[in-house]
């Protein structure tokens, strides 16, 4: 990712730093099974779509309708939205069906899977708008590449020999082609522009993260492990750091960070962890930096666990 603009808050003070421009992606990812399996959320047909890579649809052969999996989803798309979407993929779970038998008779009867994923990435202009810069039509056998579409030359690609024959016949077909082109470079940015200004907003309605800090005995008895754990932020696209007096502490001091890590909320938490000298009085302060637009004001953290009231776990 590239930032566009960057929050940065360290102990009373607010940087705004702007830079070149952020990359967004929408993508829908469709998955055939040759014949059903007995194990429990496998389903023959499944189809999801996905904003930045966080799920924002869903439709499987169990339930046969389309579903939204973000709030502003359901908030912001009419019912008719959904019910196109349901017939949608009710006709693509046909296709596939056809389809992955013919696959079957060129390459071996066992079962197969076949995944279709298609969508496309922008960048945003210093408008705010967004630009093309790359699209996705490729389709998978069996976990391994089988046909892509190339869209700068509008042909298809055969990635296997027995992808030679498809790709023969549709290209072949050139309004076909040039729809597939039309699709990922202008419709498909239409719709992640759509849902990335609905998905923003959204994000402006969240509240700031949440910051604790403690300190636990280390194994040598005249030292600590200082931790700063933030919490509850979203998207999960930051960088935390922790500051010695002016400097950032890094592997070297040896810091360690748990990394980003799921909340059952959908928001995410990060903890950093050093090890300092009980009789150590630098000022220690924790810098949250935000890649996306939409997230402002966060709370200023001091990470000095002298002024804190700090739990002490005993090992």
């Amino acid at each position: 990712f590239f930032w566009d603009w960057d929050l940065v808050t360290e102990c009373g003070h607010l940087w705004v730093f702007r830079s070149l421009s952020e990359t967004h992606s929408l993508h829908y990812i469709y998955t055939a099974l040759s014949k059903p399996v007995s194990l429990p959320g496998i389903h023959q047909f499944t189809a999801m779509g996905l904003l930045d890579g966080r799920m924002i649809d869903y439709f499987d052969s169990e339930n046969q309708v389309t579903v939204p999996r973000q709030e502003w989803m359901r908030e912001r798309l009419p019912a008719d939205y959904w019910d196109r979407g349901t017939q949608s993929r009710k006709s693509k779970q046909q296709w596939f069906k056809v389809n992955i038998g013919i696959l079957m008779e060129r390459m071996g009867q066992n079962p197969h899977v076949l995944q279709w994923m298609v969508g496309c990435e922008g960048k945003t202009n210093s408008d705010g708008t967004l630009r093309f810069v790359r699209g996705v039509h490729m389709y998978n056998y069996d976990g391994d590449d089988f046909l892509s579409f190339d869209a700068k030359n509008g042909v298809w690609v055969a990635q296997t020999p027995e992808a030679q024959p498809t790709k023969r016949k549709w290209d072949e077909v050139k309004v076909l082609n040039d729809y597939t082109k039309g699709y990922l470079e202008n419709e498909c940015i239409d719709w992640l522009s759509k849902f990335v200004n609905y998905d923003q907003q959204q994000l402006k309605k969240k509240s700031p993260p949440e910051v604790f800090v403690f300190a636990k005995k280390a194994k040598v008895e005249t030292k600590l492990i200082l931790t700063c754990l933030a919490t509850g932020f979203y998207p999960k696209d930051i960088i935390v750091r922790i500051r010695r007096n002016t400097r950032v502490l890094t592997a070297d001091d040896g810091l360690k960070s748990s990394g980003v890590l799921p909340n059952n909320d959908e928001s995410f938490q990060r903890r950093e962890s050093v090890e300092i000298l009980k009789s150590d009085l630098s000022k220690f302060t924790l810098g949250l930096s935000s890649w996306r637009r939409g997230v402002h004001m966060w709370n200023i953290v001091d990470c000095n666990y002298k002024s804190h009231n700090f739990v002490l776990w005993f090992d």
